[in-house]
C-alpha cells in the first residue's frame, strides 16, 4: 500500500475518562485509502518512532489510531501533543 501521512493531535477517546485509551484521529480523506470505518491492525511511524496498533471506528464517521502508552513513551509525546503519523501497512502484513 502506499503510505499514508498526516498530523493529528493525541486525545482521550472518551474525554471523561481521563488516562483511558489515548488515540489519533484520521482525517476523512485517508479514510478509504486505509479500508474504510472498521477495525484492523496498522503498523508504520508516530512521531518517527515504529509502531503496530490498531485503527478503529471512532463515532460520527470518523476512524482512530490507537496509541498506547508505550507508544507515546517510545516517540516523546503525550496527550494533547500533535504528532506526525505515517501508516504504511494494513492488515497482518
Amino acid at each position: 500500500m502506499e503510505a499514508v501521512r498526516f498530523e493529528g493531535a493525541i486525545r482521550y477517546f472518551k474525554p471523561d475518562q481521563v488516562g483511558g485509551l489515548a488515540v489519533v484521529d484520521v482525517p476523512a480523506e485517508h479514510v478509504q485509502a486505509l479500508g474504510g470505518l472498521r477495525q484492523q491492525r496498522a503498523g508504520g511511524t508516530i512521531g518517527g518512532t515504529a509502531f503496530a496498533s490498531s485503527l478503529m471506528p471512532a463515532g460520527g464517521g470518523r476512524l482512530a489510531l490507537s496509541v498506547s502508552r508505550a507508544m507515546m513513551v517510545a516517540a516523546g509525546i503525550s496527550v494533547g501533543d500533535t504528532a506526525a503519523v505515517e501508516i504504511d501497512s494494513i492488515g497482518r502484513e
